[in-house]
């Protein structure tokens, strides 16, 4: 039995006493049951809006997992390559300035590029590539250090 079934006996329990409103016991009473009606009748019409809620909820979370799977499918085709050369994944790499022993942190286009400027003493830094062997990738190319 629910909150508003539980109330609705209540009410029929205390029409059945015939209570003497007249009295103060029974005008008491006859506000506590009333009050209580006011409570319930509250308390259901936010159950109800609740559940509307939950139901437009779940509608928007369903539309951000179509949306998601769409995104990140796309995302997940353009990335895989079924092979194990490093030039198709979106790592950094790490070379050493070999003037100033410094630290260098280069993305895949920065290598593309076959060479840079050491930003930290400004020796040029090149790079030289060999062909990759893979053929599932356009990039041609697999990362050295000279």
């Amino acid at each position: 039995m629910d909150i508003c079934e539980k109330i609705a006996y209540i009410k029929g329990l205390a029409e059945g006493l015939n209570l003497d409103q007249t009295k103060p016991e029974g005008k008491i009473l006859a506000a506590i049951i009333d009050l209580l009606g006011d409570i319930t009748d509250e308390i259901c019409d936010i159950e109800e809006g609740c559940e509307e809620i939950i139901e437009q909820i779940d509608a928007v979370d369903e539309d951000l997992a179509d949306l998601e799977s769409f995104i990140y499918e796309d995302d997940e085709d353009e990335d895989d390559c079924d092979c194990d050369c490093d030039c198709c994944d979106d790592e950094v790499y790490e070379i050493e300035c070999p003037a100033c022993n410094d630290v260098i942190y280069l993305d895949e286009d920065m290598l593309c590029e076959e060479g840079m400027v050491c930003p930290n003493c400004g020796t040029d830094l090149e790079f030289d590539f060999e062909g990759c062997d893979c053929d599932c990738c356009d990039c041609g190319t697999e990362e050295t250090e000279e």
